[in-house]
């Protein structure tokens, strides 16, 4: 909903080099700058900032991207935000596209409550540390629990004094909502006054990804039957409890590198742990998992680990949210930290290095401890023990990923003989589950397409190696367009050709541009492209062409849309004088672009994707021919090939702009 206007000047200002460099430490080697990747661990610089393309590229890890990639990567910014992070960095206004009433409030509702939170925020840091009794009794608790100073300001952590309004009166004489500061929680109404909720309590913040603070967590210190340990902020525009995770603002770039993320119950564990020097932590504040902070988690690895107290209610803490995280196909292993102790405790008692071999030692399995722990609870109980293999069928069933496979097999193996059955009976049990579940997604699906006939297509469209394709290249296998598209890099030539050469001259008698004679070349431009991406970035190329209005690469380098901002961030990667070895082969030319040199590229890059067109309509009518019983058909296939033939020998020897071999 930024206007475009904004986010025109926010493109033109945007420098890689000094927006990688706020993360990055880079140094300048030839024309690019070198350092090491903040994506992976690595002790040799591979990752690489290249300015005159405004790209970055980690030959490492692979990651690649531009600077708003990079903000998006790092930062796991939207792509919404990362433009408001570059806005701010550069002073530019942020006009935005008109809304509905409805939205706006919204958006200014969120925006307070946000003011009202960082202001409360600063608040209890500076009752903490600049008034007596937040010394005494709030700082002196932190203290107790081995947390240093530098830890309590790295999590902003707070105390609220232990008075009946002190923070509500501070909060209204600098003009804070009253309606607002209640729906944050800050406040509450009793006898018709309004009081600090969260008096004689130490305070929690609770952050988001980037960094703003969502709400707080109180906590009494004092004995009290009547009154809660913890009190947490309500739920509101900006706060929804089961979409968040504690500590993840702190722990997002640890978690990325290592490729693990932690999981603990409370606010101290994450503390505790992150103070000791292990930062890939997160808690799920005492609230069994959800679906939305299991997707949050995979945002940065697909492998977690649970650490819970060691008793039954750690026990069946941890086995809650199994299957949720299954289906979302994360690698879960559990870790039961010995019976008295909790994270905190036993971190600070037996110290980091010890803990860590801890837990390489101890984790299990979460599949197989689920069965190990249902079958003790089963005993020889007949009932049960058919209802167990049930729920370890279904719950196998749920690893159904095509990378898994192997996996999935290997719990069938073991679970058959943990519970000593049959193992082809498993099989089936779990092929049953498995296909319950996708007659019930196709019901959906039906269902769908009743109300809303225009429902996108899914996978289930695809063809076996299509489907195939696209998993290999989710696992790093061959590229798509391998499997799909042989002369693909032709097609990315072209758009890149258009990206780097659309304005300047092409014919200097009529005056015609590079993007003119694409555009009015006798056929269609889209149908010279097979790539999907590459079709679209024609199609919005040649709209804003038709509007006067030619769009320059950083249009599309830092497009809305992430895929075409990938595609054209890879074509921008390729080396400027290397060709795919089909190209080579079949023609005699170099691509380096120089001063005229574009002209002949864009006549070599056009004709041959024509030349691959005409020769698919020569195979097409030669099976249409194959296909005829009427003469009269048959002599007008034999017409059209001879037609078709013209036009091939015409671009392969009589422009003598490609030589075809």
């Amino acid at each position: 909903m930024i206007s475009q206007n904004t986010i025109q000047q926010i493109l033109s200002r945007i420098d890689i080099v000094e927006i990688v460099g706020n993360f990055v430490k880079l140094k300048k080697r030839g024309a690019n700058y070198l350092g090491l990747c903040p994506f992976h661990n690595e002790k040799t610089p591979s990752f690489t900032v290249t300015p005159s393309k405004e790209i970055f590229k980690c030959f490492g890890c692979g990651q690649s991207g531009n600077a708003i990639k990079f903000l998006m990567e790092h930062e796991k910014y939207s792509y919404v935000e990362a433009l408001r992070w570059l806005a701010q960095k550069y002073d530019v206004p942020v006009e935005e596209t008109e809304v509905s009433p409805e939205i706006r409030q919204q958006q200014l509702m969120a925006d307070s409550l946000y003011i009202i939170n960082n202001f409360a925020r600063e608040y209890f840091s500076n009752t903490l540390f600049n008034t007596e009794e937040g010394q005494n009794v709030g700082l002196s608790y932190f203290e107790e629990r081995g947390f240093t100073q530098e830890t309590i300001r790295k999590f902003q952590l707070g105390y609220s004094l232990n008075t009946w309004d002190a923070f509500t009166k501070t909060a209204l004489a600098k003009g804070y909502n009253l309606d607002y500061l209640q729906k944050t929680g800050l406040v509450t109404i009793r006898n018709e006054q309004p009081g600090d909720n969260y008096r004689g309590r130490v305070i929690f913040p609770i952050h988001n990804q980037s960094g703003k603070v969502l709400g707080f967590g109180a906590r009494i210190l004092v004995k009290n039957d009547r009154a809660p340990k913890y009190v947490n902020s309500p739920e509101n525009e900006i706060y929804v409890k089961n979409r968040v995770l504690y500590g993840t603002y702190f722990a997002r770039h640890a978690i990325d590198k290592l490729n693990e993320c932690l999981l603990v119950e409370g606010y101290t564990d994450v503390i505790s742990l992150h103070q000791a020097g292990i930062e890939n932590v997160v808690a799920s504040s005492g609230t069994s998992l959800t679906q939305h902070q299991l997707r949050l988690i995979k945002k940065y690895t697909n492998n977690l680990t649970i650490l819970f107290d060691g008793d039954n209610a750690g026990v069946k803490a941890a086995l809650r949210g199994l299957d949720m995280a299954i289906e979302e196909g994360l690698n879960v292993k559990l870790v039961l930290i010995p019976d008295k102790e909790d994270p905190d405790s036993y971190v600070q008692k037996i110290g980091a290095d010890a803990f860590r071999e801890f837990i390489a030692a101890n984790k299990q399995d979460f599949i197989l401890f689920k069965l190990q722990i249902s079958m003790q609870d089963a005993g020889s109980d007949t009932s049960r023990k058919s209802q167990l293999v049930n729920e370890i069928a279904e719950t196998i069933s749920k690893i159904d990923k095509t990378e898994d496979f192997t996996r999935q097999q290997d719990y069938i193996r073991q679970c058959s003989q943990l519970l000593k059955i049959d193992e082809g009976g498993l099989i089936n049990l779990v092929n049953k589950f498995i296909r319950e579940r996708f007659q019930k997604k196709e019901q959906q699906f039906a269902r769908d397409n009743n109300n809303n006939a225009a429902a996108p297509a899914g996978d289930d469209d695809l063809s076996p190696e299509a489907i195939a394709a696209l998993e290999a290249m989710e696992n790093g296998g061959e590229p798509a367009v391998n499997f799909f598209n042989p002369d693909e890099k032709q097609e990315r030539e072209l758009v890149k050709i258009l990206l780097r050469f659309g304005d300047k001259p092409f014919n200097e008698e009529d005056q015609s541009t590079v993007a003119d004679y694409i555009f009015h070349l006798p056929y269609d431009f889209e149908s010279l492209a097979d790539n999907e991406l590459v079709k679209r970035v024609l199609r919005e190329y040649k709209l804003m062409y038709d509007q006067d209005n030619l769009p320059d690469k950083k249009w599309f380098l830092y497009h809305n849309d992430q895929d075409i901002a990938t595609l054209v961030v890879g074509i921008m990667e390729d080396k400027e004088a290397e060709l795919s070895t089909a190209w080579k082969d079949k023609f005699e030319i170099d691509t380096v672009y120089g001063d005229g040199a574009y002209l002949k590229d864009t006549i070599s890059t056009t004709n041959y994707l024509i030349l691959r067109k005409i020769r698919k309509m020569i195979m097409e009518n030669q099976q249409e021919l194959e296909k005829c019983t009427v003469f009269e058909d048959q002599i007008k296939c034999i017409e059209m090939h001879k037609h078709l033939k013209v036009l091939e020998n015409e671009l392969t020897q009589g422009l003598g702009t490609v030589i075809f071999r």
